[in-house]
């Protein structure tokens, strides 16, 4: 049974950075695809990162280019996500996952 731990979440000023890591077991993630997506308060789910099982990532959304990075270490079974610079409006729970399974989130509160 899969499954994905997210951590590293918490409250940070604008302009604040913070490294989400995401524990999976059960599974390989080297065979997956590997994404980190975001809901905030009202709104509906956005994909923010994507990154293919080689390690290179494949999207970015718009409003977090230059300042996320997403990352994987497949041989600890773990993906990660850097972020930088941060904005309020990048609040809200940050989830990782493949197409088929997510965590429960982790919430990133960017706020002075």
């Amino acid at each position: 049974q899969a499954l994905l731990v997210e951590s590293g979440g918490g409250l940070v000023p604008p302009g604040g950075s913070l490294r989400l890591s995401c524990a999976a077991s059960g599974f390989a993630i080297s065979r997956y695809t590997m994404s980190w997506v975001r809901q905030a308060p009202g709104k509906g789910l956005e994909r923010v990162a994507e990154i293919n099982s080689g390690g290179d990532p494949t999207y970015y959304a718009d409003s977090v280019k230059g300042r996320f990075t997403i990352s994987r270490n497949n041989a600890l079974n773990m993906l990660y996500l850097q972020m930088n610079n941060l904005k309020p409006e990048d609040t809200g729970v940050y989830r990782c996952g493949t197409e088929s399974d997510r965590g429960q989130g982790t919430q990133v509160t960017v706020s002075s």
